[in-house]
């Protein structure tokens, strides 16, 4: 509804032009003021059809079921349909609020997506924290059951010892009531002692009186008694005595041992805690295990969490971003050779490698018609061997000739290395080999005619290697490493042909590749035992171990030297990833904290391999930096150029190797 000026009514804010003034300085206004501003605004009535509007919302909500389910997307409903009324009006802001109802209509549809895409996800974490929460449970059941045990016997133990205090009570009241008896019996019998003596002096003086003595014995008499009490009192006085010492003696014995225990009772009591302590050790050690297996299985099931989140991020963006599976063969018609010639190329390719194929055919092609190369130029940033200006002849080189010329390349090379003692630079010995063989005027034209055919041919081994290497995405220890790999295996199977006939058993070449690569897994092994009898025909099943290290005139090697290469570049990635995980979140490492991951992912590492590894890394002697913190991503990236190996087995593999012989 429009006003009278043709504008939209601001209500409740719509009032005079001197209300809206003072509006801009509240701080200004008094309190009358305001309150009268306020109830002059609220006399204003409503639009019409903003009353219509909310009329209608109204009566909608009121119609609605919001007992279901989906009750809140309908509640939804009246609301977008009031904004799209509200849309339609304003025609002059219709584009922009349509533009704002519709990505809020798109955001609240991403998120529906992304809730009904995690459902299934919280149903599965959900039943995996129930499993190893009822694990959980069961271990500390087992634990509870185990401390009641314990408590029940320190429960029998402590009624034992309670008993003992009960029992040395009762011999301490039996030893008080024999004291007493004993001094009451002593007292009797001294009684009866001085009784007698008394009883003896009375018999004697009845026998002198009736014997008559005379006058003179009885005055002998007289001095006789006189004596006996005399003798009688100092008798009773070292009785006295010898009662007095030995009550002494009998109170320090009491004080003395009052507390002390029969040895008897003592030695059995060690006994018995000597067995309760060893057994606690057996339960504590049992305890240990238990925990430190626990600890293990939670580091195991976090990673294979983290490898189910992974490949299920993967089978996400697969799905995403997955497309119908061509025709190949539909290549043999525009491939030279025809389907012959197609069907040996594809045989045994990945859709990757086929397309690599596709692409190396048609940049040969392209290269044979072409007669000359633009050259580079001669900046400090471009290559030695491609510093040139003008246009460079195209020698038009085949496959065969290419590889014979890198071959030939590197046979120098290490020639040339060994009686110097000191390894050069590939970019630099390329040039001067070139200019050596066909001359300073020619050799740019070589140059530039092998690497454009290196560029290519990337599917060939000998040309991919030199090239990586040459361009320096790859070190040339990781192509000197892999050959010594190669001519180690070589040697061993050699050493194990006692009779020299060059092929060996299926068991005997697995055993030999087993000694050659003891830190191989048995599928490791197993992929190599088969890429050996990919060919394998004879009933005698002999593998021709010579024919395994054999190349054709192109530089392609068999299977068997594929793999291997394949299982050497898994390797180091998977060395490296093991490492990665080891350094954490962290953005960048030092050598210190490089070394400590190292040494705990590899235990059997040696200083010497650690600092050759660490100085790859910082490029230590290369272009001699000395940097103390260095990035993860370029530490990572320059160790996965570098010949990098492991060198002793994984510590998870030594801990899941020592359960099994527990188990």
């Amino acid at each position: 509804q429009l006003s009278d000026r043709g504008c939209w009514s601001t209500w409740p804010a719509f009032a005079s032009g001197q209300s809206v003034l003072q509006n801009h300085k509240p701080c200004c206004i008094s309190k009358e003021t305001k309150s009268s501003n306020k109830q002059a605004l609220l006399t204003i009535p409503k639009p019409r059809y903003l009353e219509q509007l909310e009329s209608y919302l109204r009566k909608e909500l009121q119609s609605l079921d919001l007992t279901k389910k989906n009750s809140q997307e309908l509640k939804l409903q009246p609301y977008r349909e009031i904004f799209e009324f509200f849309i339609d009006n304003f025609k002059t802001y219709k584009p922009l609020l349509s533009a704002i109802k519709n990505e809020y209509e798109v955001t609240l549809a991403h998120q529906k997506e992304r809730i009904r895409a995690l459902e299934p996800l919280k149903a599965t974490v959900t039943t995996v924290s129930e499993e190893y929460t009822q694990q959980i449970l069961a271990l500390q059941e087992n634990e509870r059951d185990e401390i009641s045990m314990l408590k029940q016997e320190k429960q029998h133990l402590l009624k034992f010892i309670e008993n003992m205090k009960e029992e040395k009570n009762s011999l301490e009241i039996q030893v008080e009531h024999l004291k007493n008896s004993l001094a009451e019996e002593y007292l009797r019998y001294l009684n009866e002692h001085h009784a007698r003596k008394l009883l003896l002096a009375d018999m004697n003086e009845m026998h002198n009186e009736q014997l008559g003595l005379t006058l003179h014995q009885v005055q002998g008499r007289e001095n006789v008694k006189s004596e006996d009490v005399v003798k009688l009192t100092l008798a009773l006085k070292i009785a006295r005595q010898d009662l007095t010492k030995a009550q002494v003696e009998l109170n320090r014995m009491i004080a003395d041992y009052g507390d002390v225990v029969p040895r008897r009772d003592f030695e059995s009591l060690e006994k018995k805690y000597s067995i309760l302590l060893q057994e606690m050790k057996i339960q504590q050690k049992d305890f240990d295990q238990l925990h430190k297996e626990y600890d293990m299985l939670l580091e195991i099931h976090r990673e294979t969490a983290e490898e189910r989140d992974k490949a299920f991020m993967e089978l996400q963006e697969v799905q995403r971003s997955r497309t119908p599976r061509p025709n190949w063969a539909k290549c043999s018609e525009v491939i030279p050779g025809g389907a012959d010639r197609w069907s040996s190329l594809a045989e045994g390719k990945t859709s990757d490698q086929l397309v690599d194929i596709l692409l190396e055919e048609i940049g040969t092609g392209v290269l044979k018609e072409k007669d000359v190369f633009l050259g580079c130029g001669k900046g400090d940033n471009i290559p030695v061997y491609l510093r040139y200006e003008g246009e460079v002849k195209n020698k038009k080189l085949s496959k065969r000739e290419v590889v014979t010329i890198l071959k030939d390349v590197w046979r120098e090379k290490i020639a040339l290395e060994q009686q110097v003692g000191k390894r050069s630079s590939l970019p630099e010995f390329f040039l001067c080999y070139l200019q050596k063989k066909y001359g300073d005027a020619a050799a740019m034209e070589w140059s530039y005619t092998i690497y454009e055919n290196m560029r290519i041919y990337q599917s060939n081994h000998v040309m991919s290697s030199f090239y990586n290497i040459l361009t320096g995405k790859v070190g040339e220890e990781q192509y000197h490493g892999q050959n010594q790999l190669i001519s180690n295996l070589q040697k061993e199977l050699a050493a194990c042909d006692s009779s020299n006939t060059g092929s060996l058993t299926s068991e005997q070449f697995r055993q030999e590749a087993k000694c050659s690569f003891p830190l191989k897994t048995n599928d490791s092994i197993q992929e190599l035992v088969d890429a050996g009898t990919y060919k394998l025909d004879n009933a005698e099943d002999l593998i021709n171990y010579r024919a395994l290290f054999s190349e054709d005139e192109e530089g392609n090697a068999e299977p068997f030297i594929a793999m291997l290469r394949n299982q050497y570049v898994n390797e180091k990635q998977e060395y490296l990833r093991e490492l990665r995980s080891k350094l954490g979140d962290v953005i960048e490492v030092t050598i210190d904290d490089l070394k400590t991951a190292f040494r705990a992912i590899d235990p059997a590492i040696d200083d010497q391999t650690l600092e050759s590894y660490t100085g790859l890394a910082y490029q230590v002697g290369k272009e001699q930096t000395d940097q103390d913190v260095l990035s993860v991503e370029t530490a990572l990236e320059r160790l996965m150029a570098g010949d990098v190996r492991r060198v002793g087995p994984s510590p998870k593999e030594e801990s899941k190797t020592d359960c099994e012989e527990g188990d």
